[in-house]
């Protein structure tokens, strides 16, 4: 079996080296659960990557948000780069669920753009856990979501053998049970092509063709080709071949699965029609029967997912098989930020209870849609044998769980939390400045030392009208929020740290774990607003955005102390204390963080776009198409936003209105001109006092 083998950039140092031990020992001993309270800039990740490497366990990292999961996973395969280091995050770039809104009899299908990207690392992942022991996914929260049984996946793998038997016709029929596309044009992943006695198949995970010739029934000879040039990259005795799908159904388990279905659905007609409800009885009929009709031609339908239960053969309210179906018995949890990802976790059944509940009264799913849902907390909980929960700030359940909180406030680097200063919002006094006047000139100062900025506003609107601003004054920012595709959310940090911009400016994305060591300046907008984004754990966090650099600095602007503020701030005066004397006694001068520079989209396997490229492109666009494209996205936006809130009223509306525009927008393509100049932009102010709303 292949195990860890860390590469270790530099020795443990600061608090590392007995964070090290004491969480090794612990888990060697037994502990269910321990908490690494680790200040920013700490070295968390290191001391848990040596933690992984001595005890030798598979381990699946959650975190938050797809961002933070992406620098995690890029910064364990630093650590471990002989070894499986996988992401797992949702592949939904836009995902509005199956709804139906009774009040106005409002029905709105499922609709979803898929990222094809980050379903090749979802196979990435899963295909790695069936096959090694080594291995760290690197996941957010979609990880507790329904996935197909790794079992009824794992027994459809097609191993081919050079010398080994191989018959044209089951060849088809297996690959066709595995969900492949058969194809006579150009091979995308997921797909394969067969010409007389060459198979050529393309991986759903890889961008390669694997070329089978067979002579007679046997496996003559396999090659692995690239898809555009057609080169002979390598050649193989064998290959083994994944399905294209995580749901799959084949042979005697299908027929199974579809006997249970139908007994299902005429058990549900008899419900309906005993309670006179003729309509939902004809509705749950038409659709069940389509949906079986396909499965039984094709192997698969459109929501697959809501008959789980029955293709795994699971009995009713029985949690559903997910991400962590595919890990081993005894695995590792680390939670990172657990303060936020905990209750993440924990509040996902309930919203899509309810939702499913409505489908399933109204006759447009089968009961048995409701096991096609999210882990509980406590089912999460019971899978997993080990948690190690990590955070600057723990919340009260890891504080009355864990078995042990070991504390890592010291940076190897000696480098201290942050100094931090108050600054009002509205100016008292004639020639005072406001808040943005008053960070456009610590920016300013910032800049000029080829160092960076982070600004934290309190919405999304905020963020964008700011930047806008900025722009205006010179100044090259760029604004960063859950509108923003996760793609493009890497584009945008490893650009900011190259310095393409000065200026990040977000919401809530610029709190946790965003490992930036350039920034020196963090100004937090309207800190005196209570509330979730300024509350004392949010702000310890957002402090310690400026923590990896030995100038850094916070400015809090508000015009009144909140109890929020006084008590980040004490706690951090508390850390500053404990690290300046640790740094006296040792004789140690704090140095900034050196970390080198990553693509972090094409590290993750991502398709990147020359710069040039967009820049030609932009050239082409018409100032009118231009404006019509602005106003897509924003609609795209507001039918995210209205698809988070539950909202899906609202989001079928939006989304006819995008439909009619982009309709629009390729007949004026056609018969429009392409423009001599660019219409000037509007530019915006800033809010009066600079005070934001």
């Amino acid at each position: 079996m292949t195990s860890f083998q860390i590469k270790k950039p530099y020795p443990p140092a600061g608090d590392q080296p007995e964070a090290i031990k004491d969480l090794t020992a612990r888990l060697k001993k037994g502990a269910r659960m321990l908490t690494l309270l680790g200040a920013t800039g700490t070295g968390k990740t290191y001391t848990l990557a040596n933690v992984i490497n001595n005890i030798q366990k598979p381990t699946l990292v959650i975190a938050h948000n797809k961002t933070l999961a992406a620098q995690l996973c890029n910064e364990f395969r630093e650590f471990f780069p002989n070894n499986a280091v996988e992401y797992f995050v949702s592949y939904y770039d836009y995902y509005q669920p199956e709804a139906y809104m009774p009040k106005t009899d409002t029905y709105i299908e499922k609709e979803a753009q898929i990222n094809a990207e980050i379903d090749r690392l979802r196979h990435n992942a899963t295909q790695s856990l069936l096959t090694r022991k080594d291995v760290i996914v690197c996941a957010s929260v979609s990880c507790i979501y329904g996935l197909g049984a790794p079992t009824a996946y794992a027994k459809t793998i097609f191993h081919v053998v050079t010398g080994e038997n191989l018959s044209r016709q089951d060849t088809i029929t297996r690959l066709i049970d595995m969900q492949f596309t058969r194809t006579n044009a150009d091979l995308t992943r997921g797909s394969f092509r067969l010409t007389g006695t060459t198979l050529e198949v393309m991986p759903v995970n890889e961008e390669v063709i694997y070329r089978i010739e067979v002579l007679g029934n046997r496996v003559d000879r396999i090659t692995q080709i690239h898809p555009v040039s057609r080169k002979v990259q390598a050649e193989h005795h064998d290959i083994w071949l994944f399905p294209a799908k995580h749901f799959i159904i084949a042979g005697p388990e299908r027929d199974k699965a579809l006997k249970d279905i139908r007994k299902e659905l005429a058990e549900r007609l008899k419900y309906f029609e005993s309670k006179g409800l003729l309509l939902e009885a004809e509705r749950i009929e038409r659709r069940t029967k389509y949906d079986l009709e396909m499965m039984e031609t094709l192997g698969y339908c459109s929501g697959i997912e809501n008959y789980s239960r029955h293709l795994s053969g699971r009995k009713a309210g029985e949690h559903p098989d997910t991400l962590l179906s595919y890990f081993p018995e005894d695995f590792l949890c680390i939670m990172d930020e657990s303060h936020v990802s905990i209750s993440q976790v924990g509040g996902m059944y309930a919203g899509d209870k309810s939702r499913k509940d409505t489908l399933i009264e109204h006759g447009f799913r089968l009961p048995s849609a409701r096991d096609n849902r999210p882990l509980t907390f406590d089912e999460f909980e019971k899978q997993i044998k080990q948690f190690v929960f990590m955070s600057a700030t723990p919340g009260p359940f890891e504080y009355q769980n864990s078995d042990a909180i070991v504390e890592q406030l010291i940076r190897p680097t000696g480098l201290i939390d942050p100094e931090v200063e108050i600054k009002r919002i509205t100016p008292k006094k004639k020639g005072e400045l406001n808040q943005i006047e008053d960070a456009i000139e610590r920016i300013i100062k910032v800049t000029k030392e080829k160092e960076r900025t982070l600004v934290t506003t309190l919405t999304k609107k905020m963020a964008e009208d700011l930047t806008d601003y900025l722009k205006d004054k010179n100044i090259k920012a760029v604004y960063m929020h859950s509108g923003v595709k996760t793609a493009d959310r890497l584009e945008i940090l490893s650009e900011f740290r190259k310095g393409t911009y000065d200026v990040l400016v977000g919401v809530n994305l610029l709190r946790e774990g965003l490992d930036l060591p350039e920034v020196s300046l963090v100004c937090i907008l309207d800190a005196d607003k209570e509330g979730f984004l300024r509350s004392e754990t949010s702000l310890i966090q957002t402090i310690g955005r400026a923590a990896r650099n030995v100038r850094g600095k916070v400015i809090l602007y508000a015009d009144n102390i909140t109890g929020s503020m006084k008590r980040a701030i004490a706690e951090t005066d508390r850390r500053r204390a404990k690290q300046v004397a640790y740094n006296k006694k040792h004789g140690i001068t704090p140095k900034t963080i050196i970390k080198a520079i990553q693509d972090l989209r094409g590290q993750l396997g991502f398709e990147t776009e020359p710069k040039d490229v967009k820049k030609i492109l932009a050239l082409e666009l018409a100032a009118e198409d231009k404006q019509l494209n602005v106003v897509i996205k924003e609609k795209e936006a507001e039918m995210k936003e209205a698809s988070l809130r539950l909202d899906f009223e609202l989001a079928a509306i939006l989304r006819d209105e995008i439909v009619v525009i982009r309709k629009e927008l390729d007949k004026r393509k056609k018969k429009a001109p392409l423009p001599d100049k660019e219409a000037k932009p509007k530019i915006k102010r800033p809010p009066r006092h600079g005070r934001t709303k």
